[in-house]
């Protein structure tokens, strides 16, 4: 699939596989063995690895267990490059993004690496919807 073509997961995915971390395979590990664990949220009866890492309650149940979790504040200076944030943008839909070294104009805040319908995007969106979770991952250890 293009880099232009998916969802704001496959921003993430696609960012943690340049760094040799498959979160599909992290987060279809952790939930075949945990599966009690994770958001009950599609009726699934098992893990489905085609489609449960580009679900963002998955990717934040992962980065729970997994990574970690940090405080959601409103300074910008508590949002690290390579930190992932997640939002509830319209009618409760959650999204995803990656925290980068590049500054917002007055440089109080991190630009975000995110896809909200556009492909992907770097802009100074940190502030735009509630933040839901502030995340640290560097895959599961072996």
């Amino acid at each position: 699939m293009p880099a232009y073509i998916g969802v704001c997961t496959d921003v993430v995915i696609r960012a943690y596989r340049e760094l040799g971390i498959d979160l599909q395979k992290d987060v279809h590990e952790d939930m075949s063995a945990h599966f009690q664990a994770y958001p009950e949220i599609w009726g699934l009866k098992r893990p489905d690895s085609n489609i449960d890492h580009r679900r963002v309650p998955n990717l934040r149940r992962l980065f729970e267990r997994h990574g970690k979790s940090l405080p959601v504040t409103q300074s910008g200076k508590d949002y690290k490059a390579g930190d992932l944030v997640t939002w509830t943008v319209s009618k409760n839909v959650p999204h995803i993004g990656i925290a980068t070294a590049i500054r917002s104009t007055d440089g109080q805040r991190p630009l975000i690496v995110h896809n909200i319908g556009l492909g992907p995007r770097l802009e100074d969106m940190l502030f735009d919807y509630p933040i839901t979770g502030h995340y640290r991952y560097t895959g599961v250890a072996e």
